[in-house]
């Protein structure tokens, strides 16, 4: 009888969350590393990781993970784990269509015994109610009986490299008691922070998708007060500075709220909410909120621009930054655009300088050509809106020489003391 620990693995899903995954388990496991991207798996089998996210010693390292898009070399796996992406589409609506697309790939390959781990962030019944069906209608065998699932949802801080997977507490679960019981101890093998094992799917699946949930609500607030205080003349973060000094206070920032994850999330459960009936207004109120912040900080900078006595109707404005975090490449729903586009419709030319994105991939996801070497004196406006370290080291010396003698400095980030900028959120 072949013992869990020699059961060949396959990740399906080589992005933020399943090349981290399939490196730590290659240490020590076979694996197989799966993405229908060529590309992706070209650039992993020579070593590289543009995600930044592995480093080519890392890769060095998992000396039992080999890399496919071939789907017939998924055959040999008996565990597999799924981690491809779960956005949403422009009307705010779960997209679940790369996991429909995964757990069909994976039903073409299952076999009796086999257990499929879902990684991707859903709402509480995804896995049971949308995935399983369609592993049993393409593989022809019986969920609990044939094959079984587990959840365990991913905790990746994409340009983390403090909080990364392996010292990250992972929630795990099972479709059985057995299945949750080797699960966990799947998962007890690499991450050396613990694991915890959850009730059953459905609790672990709602629990992921909560976190986001909180965090979300919590930058709403912040930004709301954020624009109160703004109207009020009184800055923000000393506010939060001020306020932080008790114990109990929650220490969240204003700003651009993008990602794969807390930008996206919340609707997850929105919708599921819906479907059954209730519609939540809290957690929508905070999306409002948040997806609003992009014509805010727009309109915000327009106001600026006028009372410095700036032309705005043809004016030039330089953003720096666009992925949707600091020090990552990570362009995924960054909110950085809505800013683009609100200061388009005011017919400003925007240019965007980032060191860490893609120019491809800001070409592709986008349509945003990205400025390598800004002009010196150039432009009427500069936006600091990524807290990237290069920015920060750079000061307000760095952002301002790219403005003309008069020009409107707008630091989203707080990277500048106050006095150093013409305006912050």
């Amino acid at each position: 009888m072949i013992t869990s620990s020699q059961k060949t693995l396959a990740i399906v899903g080589l992005g933020y969350v399943g090349l981290p995954l399939a490196v730590e388990f290659g240490k020590q496991r076979p694996v197989i590393g799966f993405d229908i991207n060529a590309h992706r798996i070209a650039e992993l089998s020579e070593g590289r990781d543009s995600t930044l996210e592995v480093t080519p010693e890392e890769l060095v390292e998992a000396r039992h993970l080999r890399f496919s898009s071939n789907l017939e070399d998924l055959r040999a796996a008996r565990i597999f784990i799924v981690t491809v992406p779960t956005p949403v589409d422009a009307h705010k609506r779960p997209d679940l269509e790369p996991l429909i697309r995964a757990s069909r790939a994976v039903g073409q390959v299952l076999k009796a015994g086999d257990i499929v781990i879902f990684e991707s962030t859903v709402y509480p019944g995804a896995t049971e109610e949308d995935c399983v069906p369609v592993l049993e209608q393409v593989s022809g065998l019986r969920f609990n009986t044939d094959f079984f699932c587990g959840y365990s949802p991913e905790r990746i801080n994409p340009g983390d490299k403090t909080h990364r997977l392996t010292s990250i507490r992972k929630v795990t679960s099972g479709s059985t008691p057995e299945v949750a019981d080797e699960v966990d101890a799947l998962y007890a093998s690499i991450v050396t922070a613990g694991t915890y094992k959850a009730e059953s799917i459905r609790v672990a699946e709602a629990a992921k998708v909560i976190e986001n949930v909180q965090r979300d609500l919590n930058i709403a607030l912040i930004n709301e007060l954020a624009i109160i205080f703004n109207r009020m003349g009184i800055d923000t973060e000393a506010v939060l500075k001020a306020a932080g000094t008790k114990w109990n206070f929650l220490p969240f920032r204003p700003g651009l709220v993008g990602g794969h994850c807390i930008g996206v999330d919340p609707y997850y459960l929105t919708h599921k909410a819906e479907a059954m009936g209730y519609h939540p207004q809290v957690i929508l109120a905070g999306r409002r909120i948040n997806d609003g912040m992009g014509a805010y900080v727009a309109g915000q900078m327009v106001k600026a621009m006028l009372r410095k006595r700036i032309q705005v109707h043809g004016s030039r404005v330089l953003l720096l930054g666009l992925t949707f975090k600091e020090n990552c490449p990570d362009l995924r729903n960054t909110r950085v655009v809505d800013v683009i586009s609100e200061l388009k419709d005011y017919d400003v030319q925007v240019d965007v300088h980032d060191p860490w994105a893609d120019a491809a991939a800001a070409r592709h996801e986008y349509g945003i050509d990205l400025v390598e070497a800004p002009e010196a004196g150039a432009y009427d406006g500069v936006v600091l809106a990524v807290a990237h370290d290069a920015f920060r080291a750079g000061g307000s010396a760095g952002a301002r020489r790219y403005g003309k003698p008069l020009h409107v400095l707008y630091d989203l980030k707080h990277l500048l003391a106050r006095q150093e900028s013409d305006l912050r959120l």
